[in-house]
Order: C-alpha cells, then structure tokens, then sequence
C-alpha cells in the first residue's frame, strides 16, 4: 500500500502572530498586521509598509551561537520548527536520526545578514566580511542548520520556486515518506525586508507604493495596487499516517493531492504568466488526490494583488471549477505577502480551519474588480466536504497547487 503523510505539527511565526493560536486568533478577527518597516529605515523607498513579526525574539528559540552565524530568515525558522515539534508533541532532538528529515523552500535568502557583511566589506577600512557571509545567505542554510540542530538527518533538501516552492515542499514530503521516511520536516520561513531585498522586488514593479496598510494590499479589488512585502511562514512536522496513529498523534489533516507546472516565461512589467498552465497545476492536485471539483471546501488563492494576476488567478479558477465554484478566502491582506513563507501560512490556515470546524471570512475584497468574479467568503461558515485547495504562483512562471484533507474537528470547535 502506498503510504499516507498527515500533518501532526504546526508552528507559525508570522505577522499575524507567533504560535498557530495566535495566528488562528487575527485570522478569526480579520484583524490587519501590516504597517512600517522597521527593520531597517525605508525612508528614500516609494514602499515603505510591510508585515513583520511582533514581538520576535530570536533568542527564545536558539542559543547566541546559532544566531550569529545565521539570518533573521533562519531564526525564524528555528521559532517554527520549535513550535511544530512541541505541537506535535515530539522531542526537539531526532531520536532515529536517519528516519527524519527536512525539506524547506526558500527564495531570496539571508537578507539582512548579507547587507550588514557586504555593507562592512565597501564601508569599513578592513575591507571584510565575517566568515559566516559564506553560509548565513545561502538559500539551503535553514536546512542545513535545522539538521544539524534538531539531527534530522534522513534525506534533507531545499526546494526554491518563490511563493509556490512553500507548496512544493510539502509535496516533497509526501514523497519522501512514500519512499520509507516516516517523518519529514515541510514549509517555509521567509525575510524579504532588507534595503538590498526591497530594491530587488521593486525592480519588478509589483509592489504597492500606497503608504496606508489599510488600503496598499488588496488583491482581487478595483483598488487593488500591488502587494506588501512580508517575513514569516510556517512549518509542519509531517508524518507518515500509522507511525502517527500508533503514538496517538493529533492528526490536522492529510496532503492527498499536489500538482506543479510552469508558464516557461519571465515575471514582466507587463505579463500575467499563463492561466492554463495554472489550471493544469490545480487539476494535476485535484486528480491525484481523487477529488472532483464539486466537492472542494475552500479554496486559498496565491492573491498577489496585482490587477493583471487576479484576473488572470480568477480566470485559472474558473477554467477548474466552472460557473460554480468553490468559497475563496485569503488573509494575505492582514500580514503581507511572505512569498514561499506566505503560501506555507496558508496551508497552516487551511488545517487550523478544519482542527477549529470554521472556514475563515476572506479578508476582502470590498469590491470586486471586473474579471475577479469568485465567490469570495464573506462571513465563517462550517465546512461540509473538509477538502481545500490551496493555490500558489511563483514569480518567473512557477505554479503549484495542494489538495488537503482535514481531520475531524476538535472538540468545542472554534
């Protein structure tokens, strides 16, 4: 029999909070956490709003070692990781080392780290750079310093396809457990907010420069001007479904479909990738889960909130689901847009909503725009089927899309 992964930790550090609680808390409240940048000063930047984490404290959850040889990136990815294995009620250290294993995404890397180092290397008379600039920015650093920490040590790697790799990586998890690991690691942390950070992904014309938090982000509405950057995201101890049921393990649900593809173009000042590729990556999860459109719950969009992508996002949904589609809901516009740390928030979302019997109001939009036509979730409502697809779009042609399964709701439900 081919084997089953269900997800038996969640551990969040996002700008909606830190703890999946806490997060599920300004999801329910609809409650907006973006505001200034003040990791570094913005002022000179025509975006100068964002989502950071409140109140995040570093050291809490990894000794002053770890910390200086690594990114902000990667601290927060030790929080997550942390708060997954405790969620899960497992040990913070890999008692069969080789039957665990870590598959993170990632995109832009150390930040804030490689600023500090590169502005010390041009600024400072000894010309240097510390010696952990050689590992601190580097895409896979997370992974590597997860499995040397935590000694998860089974067939570990790094998945990067912007927002859509947080996706991905559960999907590699379901496919290394189905090869014999019976746990694996999954999802994304995510710190785009550095001087050098935001240049870059203001180069692609794609943020909002809108300097009120209340207004910047709004995807799928007639205001809607580009996206607000993010740090953030989630992680999942994912495991293998008997090894779970046999240590009496808290089941949020099961991953039962995935699907990727890709437009085979460049993220343009102009272009919107190609919604028929997107619809295919959505029908590939919908088929190999066994799922028929009819009978999905909800569905969480990749909103970027780009007039051109909406309408291209709604478009794809559309060509999948017919003149009937299922509930979307996004709270990207609370916490900003983490890129694979964002969508990896979204699968937290998607199972916290199943674990509490509540699929979320979808934070906007006010007014639709013409060609973003959905049935977007106006108010909580309980589910029926306990399916939900959730959907990301990678920025240079990356499409994914995860089909999950929600285990029975907790007692008491939200």
């Amino acid at each position: 029999m081919t084997a089953r992964a269900v997800v038996t930790g969640i551990g969040v550090v996002a700008p909606s909070g830190v703890g999946a609680d806490a997060h599920w808390r300004t999801v329910l409240a609809g409650t907006r956490r973006t505001g200034p940048i003040t990791l570094f000063d913005p002022a000179g930047y025509p975006t100068r709003y964002g989502g950071e984490v409140p109140g995040f404290d570093a050291a809490g959850y990894a000794d002053n070692r770890r910390l200086v040889q690594t990114d902000r990136w990667t601290h927060l990815a030790f929080a997550a990781t942390r708060l997954a294995l405790a969620d899960a009620g497992l040990p913070e250290r890999a008692p069969d080392p080789y039957g665990w294993a870590v598959t993170l995404a990632s995109s832009s890397g150390g930040n804030l780290f490689g600023q500090r180092e590169l502005q010390r290397l041009w600024a400072s008379p000894a010309r240097t750079v510390g010696a952990y600039q050689s590992i601190a920015w580097f895409y896979a650093a997370s992974v590597g310093q997860l499995s040397i920490h935590h000694q998860f040590k089974g067939p570990c790697g790094v998945l990067a396809a912007e927002s859509a790799g947080g996706l991905d990586s559960l999907a590699h998890a379901v496919r290394t457990i189905r090869r014999g690991t019976p746990v694996v690691i999954a999802g994304a942390t995510e710190c785009p907010l550095s001087p050098y950070a935001l240049a870059c992904q203001l180069r692609s014309g794609l943020l909002s420069d809108i300097a009120d938090p209340e207004r910047a982000y709004r995807p799928f509405d007639v205001a809607a001007s580009g996206y607000l950057p993010a740090e953030g995201g989630a992680v999942f101890v994912v495991e293998e479904l008997g090894r779970a049921l046999a240590r009496g393990a808290r089941i949020y649900g099961e991953v039962t479909g995935w699907g990727a593809t890709h437009d085979g173009v460049h993220t343009g000042p102009d272009g919107a990738g190609d919604p028929r590729q997107y619809a295919r990556a959505i029908r590939l999860a919908l088929d190999r889960a066994g799922v028929e459109p009819a009978e999905v719950d909800v569905v969480l969009p990749d909103a970027l909130g780009v007039p051109r992508y909406d309408r291209a996002e709604a478009a794809a949904l559309r060509a999948v689901f017919g003149t009937r589609p299922p509930p979307v809901t996004t709270q990207k516009p609370l916490t900003g847009r983490a890129h694979q740390g964002g969508s990896a928030v979204d699968v937290a979302t998607a199972l916290l909503a199943f674990r509490h019997d509540t699929l979320p109001a979808s934070a906007g939009p006010d007014e639709v725009a013409e060609g973003c036509e959905l049935d977007f979730l106006r108010a909580h409502r309980r589910p029926a089927s306990r399916t939900a697809v959730v959907c990301a779009r990678g920025f240079d042609g990356f499409n994914s899309a995860l089909v999950l399964r929600g285990a029975a709701p907790a007692e008491g439900g939200a």
